[in-house]
């Protein structure tokens, strides 16, 4: 049955949102956070331990801007984002972060087909008001500049850590 937009998924009481053409706009590509989205971000409490997911797609050749320092070497996406790690990582350690877990992309499971990540991870922070005073740096703003070059896409979600354990 179609109500409103919404279908039964088969063997499911639970109802699927269907879009439309027009429902929804997306961009092509997810470097930087949107207004709304960083807004949403930094109305969440700060006080509280937090992780990071991250989920990268590299260019295959850096992209940086007129005049910048790394110009015309050649850097494939990934080397830069390489140098975004060796660049920011101190003040990542500096503000209480440490990497949970990283990984390296190999199939998607549920999800578009044609979507390929090169690499994941998940940081955690001490509280979302270390993951604020990182990016206020002024030399982590330096830094991010080779992040942005390296990346043709992205997706930078927050959770509040939960136990791990044996089950889902």
């Amino acid at each position: 049955a179609h109500r409103d937009g919404q279908d039964q998924q088969e063997g499911s009481a639970r109802p699927v949102q269907r879009l439309r053409a027009g429902d929804l706009t997306m961009a092509s590509s997810y470097i930087d956070p949107s207004p709304a989205n960083f807004q949403a971000f930094k109305d969440l409490p700060r006080d509280e331990p937090i992780h990071m997911l991250n989920l990268l797609e590299y260019r295959e050749q850096a992209e940086y801007p007129e005049g910048h320092e790394h110009v015309g070497k050649g850097w494939s996406g990934r080397r830069a984002y390489e140098e975004y790690g060796k660049t920011s990582g101190p003040i990542f350690r500096r503000v209480g972060g440490t990497m949970v877990w990283r990984g390296a992309f190999q199939t998607m499971v549920t999800g578009p087909d044609a979507k390929r990540w090169h690499d994941g991870f998940i940081a955690h922070y001490p509280n979302a008001g270390a993951f604020f005073e990182m990016i206020k740096d002024p030399e982590y703003q330096q830094a991010v500049v080779n992040r942005t070059a390296a990346l043709v896409d992205s997706r930078l979600m927050r959770f509040t850590p939960g136990e791990a354990g044996e089950g889902f």
